[in-house]
């Protein structure tokens, strides 16, 4: 099990001025079973994409044939209309979206046939095409770079809308200064962002620490311009994060976010969350995705800088004056 696991105790789902990136739900048709004490369920649409899915056809072979109660079935729905995030949502992410319990989830797993939730989404993460190049995961080890691998291809989809991780970069770009927070296990994602983009933007704050001084500094990058923050938040989510990104709202900041997911418990603080998920099959979380999708905001960031280039020319022109790198 993983020590910074599923965030089971999440917050409900991001409202108000919340912004979060996501797949659009992909659809099926579930062929419920007969309810136990009722009548055959008929077959109800969801509404197919065009040309099928195969996540959804295999979510709907899982369930076919299976007793399932009216509540289940919600469940069922759900699941097949969001077939591409299926196997990345937590207990508590799929009760809010199926707008049930979440003891409900865990029963209906029990119902098809898993000790419970989280052995339903490993298997449905296990059975995930992994595409022509993919090894055959034998091993825990492997298991865990696969999971990373279908991480990365959730991110890409999601990236599919390019418009929040643009506007983030610009909020980025004109904020003078441009304060980081990361705490605890999502220090090293937002060292690694301000280490890069110190290169290109002239005042870049890392905020790695947390206790009393955490709001002073916000409050020294306000008095000195800063129009927006960026949060790096990763399970499990320290209760000082969530108190830094109220603070930092209240004071005029616009709160941007890269999460785990987009029912993390910072949704509620946040103005723009970019959702990247975490791999969890290991003792302790990998997070490729979140940092990859640091290094797209970089990127989307020097786009917004007219003199980020200029600026790295600069760079590289000094380190190899002063013989910085060994080639």
């Amino acid at each position: 099990m993983s020590g910074d696991g599923d965030n089971g105790g999440g917050a409900a789902g991001a409202t108000g001025a919340v912004q979060v990136t996501g797949v659009a739900g992909v659809a099926g048709v579930v062929k419920a079973a007969e309810v136990p004490g009722g009548d055959a369920a008929a077959e109800a649409p969801v509404g197919r994409a065009a040309g099928g899915d195969a996540a959804a056809a295999r979510l709907q072979r899982l369930f076919e044939g299976r007793r399932l109660t009216p509540t289940q079935r919600r469940i069922a729905h759900c699941m097949v209309r969001r077939a591409a995030d299926a196997p990345f949502l937590s207990s508590v992410e799929l009760a809010e979206l199926a707008g049930v319990s979440q003891p409900s989830v865990t029963r209906f797993a029990v119902a098809l046939g898993f000790d419970g939730y989280p052995a339903l989404r490993r298997h449905l993460r296990d059975t995930a095409p992994t595409g022509p190049d993919a090894i055959a995961a034998a091993n825990e080890y492997q298991q865990a770079v696969q999971a990373e691998i279908d991480n990365l291809r959730h991110l890409a989809a999601v990236l599919a809308d390019p418009e929040p991780v643009v506007r983030a970069g610009q909020l980025f770009a004109a904020s003078r200064p441009l304060p980081v927070l990361g705490l605890r296990a999502a220090t090293a994602q937002a060292a690694g962002f301000v280490y890069f983009a110190r290169k290109v933007h002239p005042d870049v704050r890392l905020l790695d620490e947390g206790g009393s001084l955490l709001a002073d500094r916000i409050d020294a990058a306000v008095r000195a311009g800063a129009s927006a923050l960026l949060c790096f938040a990763l399970p499990r989510h320290p209760r000082e994060v969530v108190e830094a990104l109220e603070y930092a709202r209240a004071v005029g900041l616009t709160v941007v976010t890269v999460a785990d997911s987009a029912f993390a418990p910072v949704a509620h603080h946040t103005d723009l969350l970019l959702p990247a998920p975490v791999g969890t099959g290991l003792a302790f979380d990998t997070v490729c995705a979140p940092m990859l999708l640091g290094r797209v905001l970089l990127e989307a960031m020097c786009d917004a800088l007219p003199d980020a280039q200029a600026r790295l020319e600069e760079f590289d022109a000094k380190a190899a004056a002063r013989g910085l790198f060994v080639e």
